[in-house]
Order: C-alpha cells, then sequence, then structure tokens
C-alpha cells in the first residue's frame, strides 16, 4: 500500500513539475460554478475545439469577468463562427478569449457602436491600442450568449499564448469538477496494407469489447499478421453533466512498451484542418461517428507524442502480442483497454476491393479533369493519399467521387456558361448537392466573362443551380403607420429561398441604422437606445440581397416621441 502511494505521489509531482503554466493567475470568467458542455481539443467538424465551452444555466446575459487584468486587444463581431467575440491580452503574454456573448460592458459596448455607424456595418473587427480598453481582473466585460454558430447558450472561453496557439484553460488552474472514467465505445482493428489481415480479412475490423467489473475493458482475442493500427472511439464526462465531451491524453503499449500518445494539450489553428486525418474520416461520412486512429500515417498534427513506428505495430506468424491503450482525462481519471493478438499467417484472405476508375489521383501532382464545359482543377498536396476517384459529368451535374476522402487544400470547379443566354447567367451559380432529396447548397461562386468558379475543400456532387426569386422582408413587431415610442427593439425578419443571403442595409429617412443579424433566427434586431432615430415622423428602409444579385426593398414609416 505505501509503494502505491509512493508511486502516486511520484506521478502526481511529476505532473505538476511538467505543468509550466501559471497557476491561480486567471480567474473564473462567470459568477457561477464551471459545468463544461464541451472541453477542450474536442473533435468537432473539420477542427478541434479550441477553448472550453462553459454552461450558462441554459439562458443568456450572465455576467462574463475578465480572467486577468489586461486591455481590449481584439474584438470581432460576425454572423457565424465566435459571434460576438472579445479578446483580453494580459502583462504575462497570453491572451484570453470571450466568445458567443449577447453584449458588451458599456464602455466597450459604445466602443464598438461608435466603429459600427462610421464603417456602417455590424459585422467588423478591431484592434484597439493598449490604452483604450484597460480592464481589471474580475471586472465586467460583457454578458454571455448565444451568438454566432453557438448550438445553444453558453460561453466560449480560451486562453491563447503569444504565438495566437490556444492552450487547455486547465493547465492554468481552471478547476472542473471531475471524478469520471473516460467511456470507451469502441476499438477497431486495421490491416494497413495488401498482406496485412486481422481474423482472415484485410479490412477494417470491429472488435467486440467487455467491460470488465473495474471499469476498464478487454476484446474479443483476435487473429492478425502483419502492419496492424487500431482506432478508438471514446468520450469523456464531468461529475455535474451528462454531455459527451472529448478526452485529454490517450497512450498505447505493446507488449509493456508504450509505441504511441495523443496529446490534446495546444495546438495551433494552422493544424486543426488535420482533424479530418486523424479520424477515420470515411466512417465518419458514413456513420457520423469519429474514431480516433491511433497510428500516424501522413499527419503534420503536432499532438502526436513519443510514436514508435508512427504507432503501427507489426505482427509476425506464430506469436502473441498485448495491445494496450489508456485513455485519461486531464484529472488522469483514466480507462484502459487490453487486446490480445494471437499472431497468425492466414492461407486464405478474404481481400477487400477497392474500385477502379479511370482517373487516378496522385496526391503530390496537380490534375486537371474535364469534361465538357465543366473542369476539376486539384493542385499539389490537395489530399491526403493517392485513390482512383469517380469522376463524371451529366448535363451541368459534376459527380466528384463521394465525400469520403479527406482533403487538406480546397480544389477549384469551373463551369462554362457560355451556351446561357445573358438572363439566365446571371443567376446562376454553384452548388453542392446534398441530403437526401439532393437540395442545393450555395458554394461561394465567382464570375469572370463565361466562367464560373468555386472553391471547395468536400467531394461529392456539384450542379449549376439558378436563383430568380427575391428575398422576403417581414416586420416581425411592428406595423406601418404605427407609433413606437413604447418598442426598445425594431425587428424585421429576411429569408431567402435559393442562393441565401449576401447582404442587407437598413435605413431610417436615409441614414443608416445599425441592425444586428441573427441568421439562426433570421432576424433583423435595431436597438432604439442607439439614439440614431430622433425624428419624429420615420421611414425605415431595408435592402436584402441573395448571393446572386436578387434584391428586396422593404419601406415603412413608424413614429416615435
Amino acid at each position: 500500500m505505501r509503494y502505491t502511494f509512493l508511486l502516486l505521489f511520484i506521478f502526481t509531482l511529476s505532473l505538476k513539475a511538467q505543468n509550466n503554466y501559471p497557476q491561480d493567475y486567471f480567474s473564473n470568467p462567470l459568477e457561477i460554478p464551471l459545468i463544461l458542455s464541451g472541453t477542450f481539443a474536442e473533435l468537432r467538424s473539420n477542427h478541434f475545439h479550441s477553448g472550453l465551452d462553459i454552461k450558462t444555466q441554459q439562458r443568456t446575459g450572465l455576467r462574463v469577468k475578465a480572467s486577468a487584468d489586461g486591455y481590449v486587444s481584439r474584438i470581432k463581431i460576425a454572423h457565424y463562427g465566435y459571434g460576438k467575440a472579445l479578446y483580453i491580452t494580459h502583462p504575462n503574454g497570453y491572451t484570453t478569449v470571450y466568445a458567443h456573448l449577447q453584449k458588451f460592458a458599456p464602455a466597450i459596448e459604445a466602443y464598438i457602436k461608435e466603429k459600427q455607424y462610421k464603417k456602417e456595418s455590424f459585422q467588423i473587427e478591431l484592434f484597439p491600442s493598449a490604452e483604450s480598453l484597460i480592464v481589471k481582473k474580475d471586472s465586467l466585460i460583457g454578458y454571455s450568449g448565444n451568438t454566432g454558430g453557438s448550438g445553444g447558450p453558453h460561453l466560449h472561453y480560451e486562453i491563447r499564448d503569444k504565438k495566437e496557439r490556444p492552450i487547455n484553460p486547465m493547465l492554468f488552474g481552471i478547476d472542473i469538477k471531475d471524478n469520471i472514467n473516460p467511456i470507451v465505445k469502441s476499438i477497431y482493428a486495421y490491416p494497413l496494407d495488401e498482406n496485412s489481415h486481422v481474423n482472415q480479412q484485410n479490412k477494417k475490423q470491429k472488435l467486440t469489447l467487455v467491460r470488465l467489473k473495474n471499469g476498464d475493458y478487454t476484446t474479443k482475442n483476435i487473429d492478425a499478421y502483419g502492419a496492424i493500427g487500431f482506432a478508438v472511439a471514446t468520450i469523456d464526462r464531468q461529475d455535474l453533466a451528462s454531455n459527451s465531451n472529448g478526452v485529454y491524453n490517450i497512450q498505447t503499449f505493446i507488449n509493456g512498451s508504450r509505441n504511441f500518445e495523443l496529446d490534446f494539450k495546444r495546438f495551433s489553428f494552422d493544424e486543426t484542418k488535420h482533424i479530418n486525418q486523424l479520424i477515420d474520416y470515411e466512417h465518419y461520412i458514413n456513420q457520423r461517428k469519429r474514431i480516433q486512429k491511433l497510428y500516424r500515417k501522413n499527419n503534420p498534427l503536432s499532438i502526436y507524442k513519443s510514436t514508435l513506428n508512427d504507432g503501427i505495430i507489426s505482427i509476425e506468424d506464430s506469436t502473441s502480442a498485448v495491445y494496450k491503450i489508456r485513455v485519461s482525462d486531464y484529472k488522469n481519471n483514466d480507462s484502459w483497454v487490453t487486446v490480445n493478438i494471437r499472431g497468425k499467417k492466414a492461407k486464405i484472405i478474404k481481400k477487400q476491393k477497392s474500385p477502379v476508375t479511370p482517373h487516378y489521383i496522385k496526391a503530390d501532382q496537380k490534375i486537371q479533369l474535364d469534361d465538357g464545359a465543366i473542369s476539376v482543377d486539384f493542385y499539389p498536396n490537395t489530399f491526403y493519399k493517392d485513390f482512383y476517384m469517380d469522376f463524371k459529368v451529366q448535363n451541368d451535374t459534376l459527380t466528384l467521387h463521394k465525400n469520403t476522402v479527406a482533403a487538406k487544400k480546397s480544389f477549384n470547379i469551373t463551369y462554362d456558361i457560355s451556351k446561357y443566354n445573358k438572363a439566365d447567367k446571371d443567376k446562376l451559380y454553384i452548388a453542392r448537392l446534398i441530403g437526401y432529396n439532393k437540395r442545393p447548397s450555395y458554394v461561394s461562386t465567382k464570375r469572370k466573362k463565361d466562367k464560373l468558379t468555386a472553391s471547395s475543400k468536400t467531394l461529392g456532387t456539384y450542379a449549376l443551380a439558378s436563383d430568380t426569386i427575391n428575398p422576403i422582408i417581414t416586420p416581425l413587431n411592428f406595423k406601418k403607420n404605427k407609433w413606437l415610442s413604447k418598442y426598445r427593439y425594431l425587428k424585421v425578419k429576411i429569408t431567402d429561398v435559393g442562393s441565401g443571403i449576401s447582404n442587407y442595409r437598413a435605413t431610417v429617412n436615409g441614414k443608416w441604422i445599425l441592425m444586428e443579424y441573427d441568421y439562426k433566427t433570421n432576424t433583423l434586431t435595431h436597438d432604439f437606445n442607439d439614439r440614431v432615430i430622433t425624428d419624429t415622423k420615420n421611414n425605415l428602409k431595408v435592402i436584402v440581397t441573395d448571393n446572386v444579385g436578387n434584391n428586396s426593398t422593404f419601406e415603412a414609416l413608424f413614429y416615435r416621441k
């Protein structure tokens, strides 16, 4: 017992010694206990989660405080992404980020609105000087919200270093109550070349997972031969929330020796796109479940640590091996998986057949595919691997493989529209066909004479689409020719059924007014407390334009005292 305690004590000291980040410097940004809906480096669509998502009791408007002394160094307001976000730079060189805010503290709000009215734009990005907006630790900087791409009310909170790399805030002493071991959902084994096999098959195998009485896991024994890799689907939970969150660290061992590690401590935004090579991308697209590969193959991610042979294990005939996986959270709660492997070279292997097409993509080469009026340009290193691509053109529909191969760079799709008359040309755009009904989804399209071009990182089916329908503008909380003296807000709904809304502009008596756009509710909102509307009789004019240039105008008289 003493020996076990001593080992645990030494291990704990070792962990603390490795943590060179300041402790107790950053305080809780909210005035409520910290409960998470999302953890750092959690697997998200096309990126790692760069902070902590802190629950706000399913409501907006909670006071958000500066975690330490500093100055507001950046403010960004966008329709999507972080929504309303504030960046504070601190004397120790770190920057904290507060995103999806409902609004800012009064002094900051006034600073921003002055700039918005000057630029005549709701979306804005500002970089105040170090003297403009100084904040003290625990001072009010804003209120929690649900703006941007937020899926529900919460505060997204980050800590970044001088190189703008996000770091797990828990390393700075931000404490989350957690006594729950991670949960392992599934294990997969991969034969990694044509001569390798698992259970006499040359394709990915899902292993039978068994949970033991002590909470750890084992699998049904497997027969294998050659170069083998594994993948795991795993989640973590904290004490006070039922959310399925990401884990902190994954290690693997072969016959007692560590051969692979994923350390979700820090990453850079430049590399976050490589998440699609970390996960089994095809599995995610087909089953909407993310499994993490425990081997490295053509992936520059910095989160790989201590890899031996890139985590790939070599199984020889007539041998035995024990493969173990350790999954842990930040509080060092862990779960182990044991896989017993019998090396057995099969005489007959059920091989996986790969489809062969006339179009072979070499990842390191530039390639152009074309058929009639449609061409696609792939640049060197667009993909992680070489593969046969399914490329077909039928009328104006382009089949560009299935979206089962991850791209790390954009490729260009070009349509020659010279056969269309001028009126039709002006309404055309390139769309990706999505869902069961192949609904056209607008892809940002540029036109140069008779050529339409769009960039994308997603394979799939594309087509020319036409949008001839104007956007719709509807007043929500008022009617024309009404007195609005007691109203705080003016609200208008804007929708578009075709290419989607590109921009909008609102004026009162010819003067631009700020209207905040919430794409989730299709709502434009003006706050009369901006005090830019001072006349009694007012003519509101709203112009909305879609992505191919169709536009609608709404006008209404209203009165205020």
